[in-house]
């Protein structure tokens, strides 16, 4: 829970809400507690400075029922909260996160640092927190005496750190839009000195020396009319330093601006991404390294886009556009030419000037398509906020940049409504009018179903329309990619065509991850770890296995192969990377990806032999439950079977298209017991929908099992022995 009490008092639960401190005197309890910053308020002065010279016949039980009352308030908004508010033997105190707190962290912060830029920074931090004078909504009311004095020493705060933002501004060459600030400020406090001389200097550095000399003056008439006495010393030798035009008053140098930005112009609406980007806006305020990954054609650099043209307005110092797909390596000297820095001398390496050039100004840079260049964009995003406090990044890539500090948030795939209504719009603008109807739903639904809500294929798909018609177009997405080749002429050449865009996610990948992917692509409605390092590593002998579950010869045949060790790094990696799905502890692709990683084994050479592996495994997985079916195991078993359904189709399809009787008997015999208990039904590889070889089913279709794990059963056990009976 949090308090603030720089401006008019609010309480604000941890999930954001406003939280009703009902009663004056209820309030005016909690505004004295938390004057005194967890210090304990004897009750005596409680009661003083609630009810004044008239006290209520039982004063103190008075003062505990408003305790009760506010720890009520407190509490009903958060449960525990009362805990917040604590009796000491002579009083109360409260003990909780306020704004005053935050923003004497950030000053101290201010005042430890020598570097200019990062002092900005944090000054500017602290003084975001004053909403008004403090305790402003408890002037002539009950509780006004506890906290008088707070309010009047916060004040004195508020202004010494405005003089402190002021000065460091002023070192780092901000003299010139400093002097109407300074103006209200020494106007408003016409006897603060420090005020008058940040005015002075900044009058002089702007070239208005007689203006300068006049505040001087005004200042000195002013104090010995209202004092009797003269300026200090210090502030009458800068007078004396601006008469003589003393070379220290000078502006300091300074690291040029970077030229000002042009963001590109969107060329279509943003559909379906407003919770996303009302998220993404708010995060530069509190994140100085935002990165947006997901899969290819998600839309991540068009909700960047978006998000930076909304926040254009908060970043005085400027937003900047720097595209990187172009780039092969030199990142830095790239970005130096996109912002296009004034000259400076040339001096130090390209990431140093441009850290130099941002430095503690307030402005937000968008490194859009990382993807290839991770590594470099990383060493630069964490030299350029090593440089200052006030610059944010944004950047957009496939996966995360790894910078301590960085916030990823990854672009979901659109939800079925969204996707739908981008479908229609794209394909209305195709076709020059409607060109989906109320009778085209359900071809619309599949269509968004089994291109998996992603923006690109769904344009693609769109721009298909007038030529084919809804209904055609989703009876013909198994060849999606012909389907989708002749796309877009402009823009960059891996958004053109759906199969260009994975083409790209491809190429940046390690030899030994695209064998994880290419193999992935056999499991149907997504799969465990342990069923992936069976499937996606040359599997070893199974101790007691019946015999030819795992063929010699087949490292013979391939030659050095992965460990199955080393699968689930290589997943996390394509997590990483976008490329695979994970969810509740099971690994996926989306439909795009692996209709492609499965012409990508064809390639290979490996079908057949990754898809009697996967048959062998979820034969071995079947008879392994078997052997639990009398046991109390049963019941997980079940749900494990229950979780795996569209994978043992698909192996006893696998089986039969290999021509291996003798494993698809073992699977449907084992099998039996499931049907028979579990009520089961089952169906053989005629009922089961396509061949395997075929391609995946669609994404989200009834062949889909639940998402879910081995429910507690440890699948080592299941393997480890191999062979139904004996684990």
């Amino acid at each position: 829970m949090h308090f603030a009490v720089l401006g008019p008092l609010e309480v604000i639960a941890a999930d954001g809400c406003s939280v009703r401190v009902p009663e004056r005197k209820v309030r005016a309890l909690l505004a004295g507690l938390l004057a005194h910053n967890g210090r304990v308020v004897p009750a005596e002065r409680l009661i003083e400075s609630l009810w004044g010279p008239e006290p209520p016949g039982k004063p103190l039980g008075a003062l505990r029922a408003k305790v009760s009352q506010l720890r009520r308030a407190l509490d009903e908004a958060e449960p525990g909260a009362r805990e917040l508010v604590v009796t000491r033997p002579t009083g109360f105190s409260i003990d909780g996160d306020t704004d005053v707190r935050r923003f004497q962290e950030a000053a101290g912060r201010a005042r430890s640092s020598d570097d200019p830029g990062e002092r900005a920074a944090l000054l500017a931090e602290a003084l975001e927190w004053w909403r008004g004078p403090a305790y402003a909504d408890f002037d002539d009311l009950p509780g006004e005496p506890l906290v008088r004095g707070a309010a009047d020493l916060l004040e004195e705060q508020r202004l010494a750190v405005l003089e402190d933002y002021a000065e460091v501004r002023l070192a780092l060459g901000q003299d010139a839009s400093l002097v109407g600030e300074l103006a209200g400020l020494a106007a408003q406090h016409p006897l603060r000195e420090r005020f008058h001389g940040l005015l002075m200097r900044a009058l002089y550095r702007s070239e208005r020396q007689a203006e300068a000399l006049k505040v001087y003056q005004a200042l000195r008439e002013r104090m010995r009319d209202e004092l009797g006495l003269d300026p200090g010393p210090e502030l009458a030798a800068l007078h004396q330093a601006i008469l003589e035009q003393r070379p220290g008053l000078r502006r300091p140098p300074v690291p040029p601006a970077p030229a000002p930005g042009r963001l590109p112009e969107p060329l279509t609406g943003l559909v379906g991404r407003d919770e996303a980007l009302a998220e993404l806006v708010t995060l530069p305020g509190t994140a100085r390294l935002v990165t947006l990954t997901g899969t290819a054609g998600v839309g991540k650099s068009r909700l960047a886009l978006e998000a930076a043209r909304r926040l254009a307005g908060d970043f005085p110092d400027g937003v900047y556009w720097v595209d990187l797909l172009a780039v092969a390596s030199d990142v830095a000297e790239a970005i130096e030419a996109a912002l296009g820095p004034r000259d400076n001398g040339g001096a130090g390496l390209p990431g140093e000037r441009i850290a130099s050039a941002f430095g503690s100004r307030r402005a937000l840079l968008v490194l859009d398509n990382c993807e290839h260049v991770v590594e470099p964009v990383a060493k630069l995003a964490e030299l350029l906020l090593r440089a200052g406090s006030g610059p944010r990044v944004v950047a957009t890539s496939r996966e995360p940049l790894g910078v301590a500090g960085e916030v990823v948030r990854e672009v979901a795939p659109l939800d079925a409504a969204a996707a739908a209504l981008l479908f229609s719009a794209r394909a209305a603008d195709a076709g020059r009018g409607p060109a989906v109807s109320a009778a085209d739903a359900a071809a619309v639904e599949v269509i968004c179903r089994r291109l998996d809500g992603i923006p690109l294929a769904l344009e693609l798909a769109a721009a298909r329309v007038p030529a084919l018609g809804v209904k055609a177009l989703a009876e013909r997405l198994d060849d999606r990619f012909p389907l989708l080749s002749a796309g877009r002429r402009a823009g960059p050449a891996h958004q053109r065509t759906l199969k260009a865009a994975i083409d790209w996610s491809w190429e940046l990948l390690t030899e030994p991850e695209r064998v994880v992917l290419r193999r992935l692509s056999v499991q149907i409605g997504g799969c465990t770890l342990g069923a992936a390092e069976r499937v996606c590593a040359v599997p070893l002998p199974v101790p007691g296995g019946p015999p030819g579950d795992a063929a010699p010869a087949t490292r013979a045949v391939l030659g050095p192969d992965i460990d199955p060790a080393d699968v689930a790094g290589l997943l996390a990696r394509l997590v990483d990377r976008s490329l695979v799905v994970r969810s509740e502890g099971r690994y996926r692709l989306l439909e795009s990806v692996a209709i492609y990683a499965l012409e990508r084994l064809r390639e290979a050479g490996e079908h057949d032999l990754v898809l009697r592996w996967y048959a062998t495994y979820y034969t071995q997985l079947a008879e392994c439950a078997e052997s639990y079916q009398a046991g109390p195991a049963r019941h997980r078993w079940i749900r494990r079977l229950d979780a795996e359904t569209a994978n043992l189709h698909g192996a006893l399809e696998a089986a039969v298209r290999l021509g291996d009787t003798r494993l698809a008997t073992r699977l449907t015999g084992s099998l039996g017991w499931y049907r028979a208990q579990a009520g089961r039904a089952w169906a053989g590889p005629s009922e089961a929908g396509p061949p395997h070889g075929g391609r995946p089913r669609e994404a989200g279709g009834s062949d889909h099992p639940p998402q879910g794990g081995l429910h507690g059963v440890d699948e080592r056990i299941a393997f480890g022995t191999g062979v139904a009976g004996e684990a």
